[in-house]
């Protein structure tokens, strides 16, 4: 199930060609992205989404489209999507450079899919994930920062990659590590920890995308008294946690029940508080 509007609202033939061969998206995987989850109808996080589009923009150094386009195509997306056969849909929203040796416009639109089986098995199921290195330092970024490591950019074939690893080995996902040891982020989802009544999440200025989840997770979890912080930690600390999760916007806060073939601790208690704060925001 797909519903496809481009940024002038007007929804289209999902099936139909939308952008030229020559588009840079293409041919370069030159542009940007963001996936937003929408249940009965209300996007969640949408404003700090945006904000990472705009981001992810300006470090691509692109034209991006004003927000009240990206707005409107959003929200033709959710007045045509059939909501009483699927409550729930990924949302997303793609812009690219534009094409080749053009004058710089972009191409973008909003394409509406279905939460599919898989993504619900996990979210129920927990799931187990094997640590890869990403072969950079957590400096990196602020060394060389046309590595675009903090844009969520098209260009996500290693990340792909490092998941059908994860499958080879019999594994769910991936927590990607650092150089140095130190936990980064997985393929698709931030990674957050419990030590007691805190919580912890990787900084972005390691080269992690800032997770939109991981905030709203956090935002609830401050409100109800929890601690919070934004630090690096080695990989031994996932397996010292009183939990691990993963937040991503569509599989939104999933258990982590074994790192590299070993279990680490799950807390059935802990883990519904968890969830259930990152759902008091909605």
């Amino acid at each position: 199930m797909r519903v496809l509007a481009t940024l002038d609202g007007i929804v289209v033939d999902p099936r139909a060609p939308l952008f030229r061969a020559d588009d840079l998206g293409v041919l370069r995987g030159d542009g940007i992205f963001e996936t937003v989850l929408v249940v009965q109808r209300q996007p969640r996080e949408m404003g700090p989404h945006l904000d990472r589009l705009e981001r992810s923009a300006r470090l691509m150094q692109m034209t991006l489209p004003e927000r009240a386009s990206w707005e409107r195509a959003a929200q033709a997306v959710i007045d045509a999507w059939p909501w009483d056969e699927h409550p729930e849909m990924g949302l997303k929203l793609v812009c690219t450079r534009g094409i080749d040796e053009g004058d710089g416009t972009p191409s973008g639109f909003a394409m509406g899919q279905e939460v599919g089986p898989e993504t619900r098995r996990k979210r129920a199921e927990g799931v187990e994930v094997v640590t890869l290195d990403r072969g950079y330092s957590t400096d990196l970024m602020e060394r060389a920062p046309w590595l675009l490591l903090s844009a969520k950019t098209l260009s996500y074939a290693v990340n792909m990659a490092a998941l059908r690893e994860a499958e080879a080995r019999g594994a769910d996902e991936v927590v990607f590590t650092s150089t140095e040891g130190t936990v980064l982020e997985g393929p698709t989802s931030s990674v957050v920890l419990a030590e007691g009544r805190k919580l912890l999440t990787t900084p972005p200025a390691s080269g992690v995308l800032r997770g939109t989840t991981q905030g709203a997770l956090f935002r609830a979890a401050e409100a109800a008294g929890w601690q919070t912080e934004v630090v690096n930690f080695p990989t031994s600390a996932l397996f010292e946690a009183d939990g691990v999760w993963l937040a991503s916007s569509i599989r939104r806060i999933t258990r982590v029940r074994a790192v590299d073939g070993t279990a680490v601790k799950v807390d059935g208690a802990l883990d519904e508080e968890i969830v259930g704060l990152y759902e008091s925001n909605y």
